[in-house]
């Protein structure tokens, strides 16, 4: 029972970061249309998608320094921060007065938020995945580190609902007025609960034995020292957060965009997923305790590389909501399949040391550019034509995965990580 508060105390600001970041992406032409006005529905769009791309942007930096700060301070003391820091970024997008209201200062703020976020997450996943690996018991690592990727579906499955009730209820005119605000604002009301239950997490064991926590100085050379295990790391986690943002973020738009669906019909499908990712995932982490972590890496890259675009094409030609549900499922399915693996093998393969700052660089790296797929699937469907070229994305991230898991080696002194 104890071991189960702790994951709920450690995963519940990596709620609070997917939630923002889901709202945000279901929401989009909404907020497109009230901070950046502009002479077309596709413009208006795109500005806002830069937006939520921006927020990757300021990852990495968020990794290397929060990284630093966690490894040499502390996970207990990193975890509170990257809450404070992501608690500022949410109030003040949910706070923000529109164009019409401030002009152009308004952008300005909510961009400003959007990077204070993207700050912050950079080391929030890899703080709650080191957590996580060095709290749990002998041969059970890969189960207890899916569920920080657990914890992200539960804010996507929360966000669908609470989107999905606000555009049945609300007419267009409304949601699209001031309707998108609501969730927003109970992102701010959560935040308080979150910092009660995130104060009473005690410093893992594996962290207080250690009789050398390195200096900010010596993990940034550490981390330039090991380069090609950072390197391998991206090419891996590239897979998961162009699938993760492709069936989440992007589907809500997608479908409402793209395919003509309802908000309403597009948001269920997005809830599902949600729904779907969290129940495989931890089965998957369960499977790669019993088997191994290569076999489903390769397993489920390869599937995704085959059949990401054929499904796509096949929902283009007849879309609906049934097609949609479908398609999203099965890469629901892989993505978790892949990432059920994917974050243990990367808490693994980086040096006991430096694992935060080291993890969290090669994510938010990945991240950098899988967090641009709303916004770059959006300019690729407007540039060529191609409706399904989404599938054609994810089908290039499946490959170059799939070349750094053959080629990436897991370091000999850490080989003895998965026993423990």
């Amino acid at each position: 029972m104890s071991r189960f508060r702790s994951v709920l105390r450690v995963t519940s600001g990596n709620f609070l970061e997917m939630y923002d970041f889901m709202v945000f992406g279901y929401f989009s032409a909404a907020i497109g249309r009230a901070y950046f006005p502009a002479s077309s529905e596709f413009a208006s769009l795109m500005f806002s998608m830069l937006t939520f791309a921006v927020g990757f942007l300021m990852r990495p930096l968020g990794a290397i320094f929060l990284g630093a700060y966690v490894d040499h301070i502390g996970r207990r003391k990193g975890l509170l921060l990257t809450l404070t820091l992501m608690s500022i970024g949410t109030v003040t997008i949910a706070l923000v007065p529109g164009y019409a209201s401030i002009g152009v200062l308004a952008p300005i703020l909510v961009v400003l938020g959007r990077l204070c976020q993207g700050f912050s997450a950079g080391v929030e996943l890899g703080g709650v995945s080191v957590y996580l690996s060095e709290i749990a018991t002998p041969g059970h690592k890969g189960f207890y580190v899916a569920w920080q990727s657990g914890s992200q579906q539960v804010a996507v499955a929360f966000a669908g609902v609470l989107g999905y009730t606000i555009s049945s209820v609300l007419p267009p005119e409304a949601l699209s007025a001031w309707g998108w605000r609501i969730p927003l604002l109970v992102g701010c009301m959560i935040i308080p609960f979150l910092f009660v239950i995130r104060r009473t997490l005690e410093e893992t064991e594996a962290f207080a034995r250690r009789t050398h926590h390195p200096t900010p100085r010596e993990i940034y050379w550490s981390v330039l020292a090991h380069w090609r295990v950072i390197l391998s790391g991206v090419s891996m986690v590239l897979m998961t957060t162009v699938s993760f943002y492709t069936i989440t973020a992007y589907t809500p738009t997608y479908g409402r965009s793209i395919l003509h669906l309802s908000d309403s019909d597009a948001l269920l499908v997005t809830l599902c997923v949600g729904l779907s990712n969290f129940v495989w995932l931890p089965i998957m982490g369960a499977l790669s305790d019993r088997i191994g972590r290569r076999p489903l890496l390769l397993l489920f890259s390869g599937l995704a590389l085959v059949t990401a675009y054929p499904a796509m094409s096949w929902l283009i030609g007849g879309a609906t909501f049934q097609r949609l549900l479908v398609v999203e499922l099965w890469l629901s399915f892989l993505y978790a399949g892949y990432n059920g693996a994917m974050v243990v093998h990367l808490t693994e393969i980086v040096p006991s040391a430096v694992r935060t700052a080291g993890f969290s660089v090669a994510y938010s790296l990945a991240t950098t550019i899988g967090g641009a797929t709303p916004a770059l699937a959006t300019w690729l469907i407007h540039a060529t034509g191609n409706r399904a070229v989404p599938g054609a994305w994810l089908s290039v991230a499946a490959a170059i995965a799939l070349a750094g898991i053959l080629v990436g080696r897991r370091p000999a002194r850490d080989a003895a990580a998965l026993e423990s």
